[in-house]
Order: C-alpha cells, then structure tokens, then sequence
C-alpha cells in the first residue's frame, strides 16, 4: 500500500489530525490496535477533558463540536488553588472580559466518538483496526512500515499519535524525559450535596492531591492522587465506604458525596521528546508532549500540536512544497516545542512546589498564594503560568 501519509494511532489527536487535512487531495492512512467497534463507541475511561477556548475553536473548524451531546459540556467558570490547610486561595478566572468560561469540561470517550465519527466518512480518509504496526523504516525518500500481518505500508509522510509511551517514537529512535511521579491517579464521577458553582478545585493537600471538577446538575468529576499502595486500599473499598472516604478527604466541602461511575486509576508520567520530527516522520498528541493533568494542558496541546502540523502542510501544498522536507518538519518543531516547553517546565515546577511536604516547601507556597491574592500583578502573573496554553487560554483542573 502507497499513501501520502500514515498516522499511527486512532485516539482523538491521531483522528483529529486527519481530519484537519481533509479535502487537500491526500491520500491518508490511519492504523490503529483497537477494533472499529471500540474506536465507534468507546466505554467511559473516568476521564475529563478540560477543553480551552482556543481547543474549542480548533474542535468547531474541524466539525467535531457540532457532534457533541450539548449535555456532555459542561461549562467551568473559575478555579480555585488551595494549598493544605491555609485559608489563601489562588483564584483563577476568564482574563478576557469577553469570555464567561474559562473553558469547557467534556468525557473523553465522548471526544473520541465524535473524532471518529468526523472522519469515518471522510474520503481520503482510510482506518485500519485491530492492527499494530512490526517495524519502521526511515529514509528521505520513502519511510515504511512493516504491519503485524506482514503487509508493508509506504508514504511520504509518518506521523506517530500512539500515546506518551509511544513505540513509535522509539523506533525512530527519538529519545525523551519521562518523569514517573511515583504517584497513582484515580477518576471518577460523584454526585455532590452542596453545589459546585462551576468552580473548579485544585487542592494540594498533605500527602494527597484533590481536583473536582464541575460538571452539569450537581455532579463532579474527582481527581484523587495517591502513592500507589494507598491507592490500592481506597479501590479496595466498597461503594458506601468509598463515598465516606472521598467524603472525608475533601473535608466535607461538598457535603455527601455518591459515586455515580465506574472508578479508574492511571499511573502519573510526564514525557517530553526530545525532538519531534525525524526524515519523514513527526510525533504529535501525547507521544511529543504528555502533560502531567495538574494544568489540564495534555489534549489542548495534542491539539496545538494537530493545528501546527496541518497548517506547515497545508502552506507546503499551497507553494509547491515537499510537505515531507525537512524545513516544513523542521518549522513544525520548532513552533511546537516554543509553544509547549515553556508550559512543561512550569507544570514540573508547580508539581515539585505544591507536592512536597517538608515544612519549609508547606512555607513557601503559602506565602506563594499570599502574595498572589495581595498583589494583583503577582496573582495574574501566576495565573497566566497555571492557566496559558502556548499562543491560547488555558486553565487549571
């Protein structure tokens, strides 16, 4: 099989990926280890994703907004950042006048829906399921991939969408950082007793990490994190006294709290290639830059990665360029790691400040928040750190 490009992985930055290059005349293969019937209707993963602005408007212009259930939206409004057991809060809000949200929170099985369901019809657009790919092969002139059922793939162009663990990127030989926090992260839905005002929670607390995020009705999605063994005993737990539990670690801020899903844990790992383009081939999504949740960056920025990627494709197309040189990957490195470097680096940063409980880090932050809330200029400066998104708003879980 020839083709102009091939995208490994069907997850939502693999699928939204093709679809930003529909109706260029490329001919697009997209392979993925997953069955069609996963990828069509994939089950609930416990996981929120907290969409900025600009993801939103990237998520319009390829048609996948409008695919949404308006009831799988939920609007966030503020957030507030709360440090153990002070009374100082850091408030995070829209800092355009314009906006009423800072952004919206959407189920990721439901993101994933709709990004397949956006390309599942699109001509020029071919999915392969249930295989995985056996090898690669780089070169100037013709990379190619060796499938798992002997068949080979050719094309002018590679592009790995296959996770923060990709094996892809391996192959290619890229190397990355990866930072293992050591830590477990459970998600969840709850029905709550005391509303929520759309405001989202980020609490660094002694020895664990709280986040509720806001969802419609008087439901919320909750982030605990955990080291991994006490991560196991709250799983272990039983629905009545797994709500007293949850109950009982957010401080009763919400009165009862009832389980209203299924539970998941994932472990906590930050990665970061240190490249993303080699001959013919670039990392996009989570396999160039997976985010630690704590500023709700990682599919905003799978997305970032999505429309700078297309637009140095489309712009080669439109002056008779190699959509493949290395000058057009090269421009898409260097604006990408400029958008997402600066943000990695400070989410590592805020992670190592708030998560530390020796006595003098506990300190330090507090009078960190003080400062954020006597000082205005200090407090948007701090803001803008947990809340910006490269070139777009962004904001804190």
């Amino acid at each position: 099989m020839n083709v102009d490009i091939v995208i490994v992985g069907a997850g939502p930055a693999g699928l939204c990926f093709a679809k930003s290059l529909a109706g260029t005349g490329l001919k697009i293969l997209v392979i993925e280890r997953q069955s069609t019937e996963a990828l069509r209707d994939p089950v609930f993963d416990g996981r929120e994703i907290a969409l900025t602005q600009r993801s939103v408007h990237i998520l319009r212009e390829l048609g996948l907004w409008a695919l949404l259930d308006p009831a799988d939206i939920s609007p966030l409004q503020s957030a507030r950042v709360l440090n153990g057991h002070s009374l100082h809060a850091l408030i995070v809000a829209p800092s355009d006048k314009d906006d009423k949200e800072l952004g919206f929170l959407v189920p990721n099985d439901r993101i994933r829906r709709a990004a397949y369901a956006a390309t599942e019809h699109e001509p020029g657009i071919t999915l392969i399921s249930d295989t995985a790919v056996y090898s690669l092969t780089l070169s100037d002139s013709q990379p190619r991939l060796q499938l798992a059922d002997g068949s080979v793939v050719t094309a002018r162009l590679i592009v790995a969408a296959d996770s923060r663990f990709s094996q892809l990127r391996r192959d290619a030989g890229i190397a990355a950082d990866m930072h293992d926090f050591g830590k477990t992260m459970l998600v969840c839905r709850v029905a709550l007793e005391k509303p929520h005002q759309h405001q989202a929670l980020e609490w660094f607390d002694h020895g664990q990490t709280l986040a509720l995020l806001p969802l419609l009705g008087n439901e919320a999605s909750i982030v605990l994190t955990l080291p991994g063994q006490a991560m196991k005993s709250v799983m272990a737990m039983d629905e009545h006294r797994f709500n007293d539990e949850i109950r009982r670690r957010f401080d009763g801020r919400f009165g009862s709290m009832q389980l209203t899903s299924t539970r998941h844990v994932y472990p906590l790992v930050a990665v970061y290639a240190r490249r993303f383009v080699a001959p013919c081939f670039a990392l996009i999504g989570d396999a160039a830059v997976g985010m630690h949740p704590v500023t709700a960056h990682g599919f905003n920025l799978g997305l970032l990665s999505v429309e700078t990627l297309s637009s140095q494709i489309r712009q080669a197309l439109a002056t008779g360029q190699d959509m493949a040189s290395a000058r057009v990957l090269r421009r898409y490195q260097g604006a990408h790691r400029l958008a997402t470097l600066p943000l990695y680096l400070a989410t590592l940063a805020i992670v190592k400040l708030f998560t530390n409980d020796r006595p003098p880090i506990r300190l330090a932050r507090s009078a960190l928040l003080r400062a954020s809330q006597a000082l205005p200029p200090f407090r948007l400066s701090l803001a803008h750190m947990l809340a910006a998104s490269g070139r777009g708003r962004g904001l804190v879980p």
